[in-house]
């Protein structure tokens, strides 16, 4: 009995080490270092200002149509999500409808988490998604490349990707390393066509009518955060996201 608490307390140790340790590694890139020193003491006042703990969760909401990110927050003692800020989207590309082959030039649609932390990008900074999941293989079939790749960065250009300026990459990126030195291991990032209401999701099937089939499959999600502000619990079934 004796052993196996050992076993849990260092274990529990290397944890909460690795948790540490990941801000001390960013923090050692230049990039990431100077953005500290520009952006940390002033998003720290604006957390405190909007009664955030010091440790936080983060949900990241993209819209293709608006052109806009918004950073969700949620501290520990806190129940739900609020909006601590929303980004504009520094360059667009491809058109409305999700991704499905190598060079099409789209962003994704679906749901998504944080899977890179890239402090010497090419384009600044960049967080990458798990791009390609289950259900973008399964519309991009077998025998063809679905592409990948897939970063929100800074620099204002894209092919696919979510663009920022450099300056509102550096906050972001502080915002998901924070987050992800609390114990956040997966920073959702939920990439939308557009603000899914009923009223929005007939006026774009008009002009994309075979993307309506899909969009219905992220619209509840959508629907569920706007109502509740938890994270939605979703699933991927059969090349379709389910949420539970």
């Amino acid at each position: 009995m004796k052993s196996t608490f050992l076993t849990l307390l260092l274990s529990i140790s290397i944890m909460v080490n690795a948790q540490t340790n990941f801000k001390a590694t960013q923090i050692k890139f230049d990039r990431v270092n100077k953005a500290y020193k520009e952006k940390w003491a002033l998003l720290q006042q604006e957390l405190k200002d909007k009664k955030y703990d010091r440790n936080f969760s983060i949900i990241i909401n993209a819209y293709k149509q608006e052109g806009k990110l918004e950073v969700w927050l949620k501290s520990d003692l806190q129940k739900t999500f609020s909006l601590f800020k929303t980004y504009n989207f520094c360059a667009h590309s491809g058109t409305l409808g999700p991704k499905i082959l190598d060079g099409d030039g789209q962003t994704p649609e679906g749901f998504y988490y944080i899977s890179v932390f890239n402090p010497m990008s090419n384009f600044h900074l960049s967080l990458g998604i798990n791009y390609p999941n289950a259900v973008d293989l399964i519309r991009t079939g077998s025998g063809r490349k679905p592409g990948g790749d897939i970063y929100i960065h800074g620099n204002c250009v894209t092919i696919g990707c979510i663009p920022l300026t450099d300056d509102k990459i550096n906050e972001v990126y502080i915002l998901a390393v924070e987050a992800r030195n609390s114990g956040q291991n997966k920073i959702p990032v939920n990439i939308y066509p557009f603000k899914m209401t009923n009223e929005n999701c007939k006026k774009y099937s008009i002009q994309f009518p075979n993307q309506l089939s899909f969009w219905k499959t992220l619209q509840p999600a959508y629907l569920s955060f706007e109502k509740n502000k938890t994270l939605p619990n979703i699933t991927q079934v059969k090349g379709n996201y389910i949420l539970r």
